[in-house]
């Protein structure tokens, strides 16, 4: 039987402390979870940006937003990982209905 994948996007902001490298692997994780159950269509790093308001004494943070298609357990894991990654300040995981 066939797997119904449905067309996600998630956006994430990563603790602006860290170094470039440290950044890169935080990334490259969350990006190889989605791609061992889902493909990956486009990742785009935003960069430093301000936050609307401070998280844990911080004003930035380093923010990426992910298109990808997966299956629906997908998502649900890749909230429960960003829960518990203390280098993931805030995370979001959206449905895209018309895709």
């Amino acid at each position: 039987m066939e797997k119904l994948m449905n067309s996600y996007e998630t956006l994430f902001v990563v603790n602006p402390q860290l170094s470039e490298e440290e950044t890169k692997k935080v990334i490259d994780k969350f990006v190889s979870i989605i791609g061992a159950d889902g493909e990956v269509a486009e990742v785009k790093e935003w960069g430093k940006r301000r936050l609307a308001y401070p998280i844990n004494d911080l004003n930035e943070g380093y923010y990426v937003l992910v298109d990808f298609t997966a299956a629906a357990s997908v998502p649900a894991e890749l909230e429960r990982r960003f829960r518990i990654d203390e280098n993931i300040m805030r995370s979001i995981v959206i449905r895209h209905e018309d895709k």
